[in-house]
């Protein structure tokens, strides 16, 4: 029985991180991400810091769009502010119960600070991720956890039960990305990217452009080989983000695929309609995956039921709380899930890939996968990369498209639960 904890100081920073080329997606080119961090110290004095990439785009586009880019940023980062100094004087159990006490009022104070009545929740959760982060780190404090798999409350264990010993790190590959590049990361052992499709234009123009896309990728590395697959061809993984308005439309794209031989090896398409487009799609020959529209569990299986066959995971977005009942909501029905990234700090990639590392291994394949693209984006990744606690640790490092996941990685679990000396100087003051 874990003891209650109080909240006697709270705080929050940030840094802002260029990027090497603006990134566009949802119609929408962001030139830089902010970092934010929590701070929660107990009255016992134990604390814990948790890290947040914001990604304004990436949860309500439409903020992004009615701001300037700083402004949508300060926007997400004054909701943190605001979450945390509603928790100064509370008393928790456990963060699961922390984030469910708190998110119905952060999110009212989310629609109200942007005035955007249609808000998506995602938005607020996005700004809870380092807040609850710093709960779970508190609470293992308070509680003597050193490791992960002993952080991972009982009831949500059974969808994370497996010790994978190699995790596939997942590149994006982006609209502008050139097909040369696509092919060396290929030739560097990278098996299992995204791919961006749904590119800009009619919905007419989109699909003849990610015809085109997927032809001259096919075309450049449809012959590849993996050992990962039991085809020995590499999977293809589309991401749409929402773009296709009717499933008509995502229709003939894969009779395309089929027309040119590609659609064998479609993994995954994710995303692909308007999160408001409610429609039953168990007919759709590819396995569909949610995303964005997966904010809370109630919406998971919401999905569910429309027939998506797949749940992308992001404890670095949607905070690690949510994820966890949605991991065991999908665990029960017996729908895969994979970590998708925010472009987040190598810091917050371990939190991502611990989870990852315990999924069930995704059909087709006999390892978890976990998406990383920060390596592709961050001006100063590699700077980035000294905050962690053990940057050159063989586990931190993807090797031929993989995360080889030793014992050491699951003893340290990937350095979460290591002191940063970069992020305690964010507090300085405080500490």
């Amino acid at each position: 029985m874990t003891k209650p904890i109080t909240i006697s100081r709270v705080s929050a920073n940030f840094e802002r991180e260029p990027l090497v080329r603006p990134f566009g997606f949802k119609g929408g080119y962001q030139s830089e991400i902010w970092q934010s961090a929590a701070f929660l110290e107990s009255a016992a004095s134990r604390r814990g810091i948790g890290l947040c990439t914001q990604g304004v785009l990436w949860s309500d586009a439409q903020v992004f769009a009615g701001h300037s880019e700083s402004g949508g940023n300060a926007l997400m980062y004054a909701v943190t502010e605001w979450a945390l100094q509603q928790l100064k004087g509370q008393t928790f159990s456990n963060p699961i119960e922390l984030l469910d006490a708190t998110r119905h009022e952060v999110f009212a104070y989310a629609k109200k600070i942007t005035g955007h009545p249609g808000l998506r929740e995602t938005f607020a959760l996005n700004a809870l991720v380092g807040v609850d982060f710093a709960a779970w780190l508190l609470y293992a404090a308070e509680n003597g956890i050193t490791r992960f798999d002993d952080l991972i409350p009982v009831a949500y264990r059974p969808a994370l039960a497996t010790k994978h010993a190699k995790v596939a790190s997942i590149p994006l590959m982006a609209y502008g990305i050139p097909i040369d590049e696509l092919k060396a990361a290929v030739d560097q052992g990278y098996f299992f990217m995204k791919i961006k499709i749904g590119q800009p234009g009619t919905q007419a123009e989109m699909l003849e452009k990610d015809k085109a896309r997927i032809s001259a990728i096919h075309a450049a590395i449809g012959h590849a080989r993996t050992p990962y697959t039991a085809s020995g061809k590499l999977p293809y993984y589309f991401d749409a983000n929402g773009r296709y308005e009717s499933k008509d439309t995502l229709l003939r794209l894969l009779d395309h695929t089929k027309a040119i031989g590609a659609f064998d090896q479609i993994a995954l398409i994710e995303e692909p309609f308007p999160e408001e487009l409610e429609i039953d799609i168990s007919d759709i020959p590819a396995r569909v995956a949610a995303d964005e529209s997966a904010h809370t569990d109630k919406d998971a299986l919401a999905r569910i039921q429309m027939g998506y066959k797949a749940i992308a995971l992001k404890p670095i977005a949607k905070t690690f709380s949510m994820s966890l009942k949605i991991a065991q909501l999908a665990h029960e029905r017996g729908v895969p899930c994979f970590c998708a990234d925010l472009t987040v700090s190598p810091l917050l990639v371990e939190w991502n890939k611990n989870v990852a590392a315990r999924l069930a291994a995704f059909p087709g394949l006999g390892l978890g996968l976990v998406e990383t693209n920060g390596h592709q984006n961050y001006r100063n990744w590699e700077t980035m990369r000294s905050y962690h606690s053990a940057p050159e640790a063989p586990w931190a490092k993807t090797t031929r498209g993989v995360f080889e996941l030793d014992a050491d990685y699951y003893a340290r679990s990937g350095g979460i639960f290591a002191t940063s000396p970069h992020y305690e100087a964010m507090f300085g003051s405080t500490l």
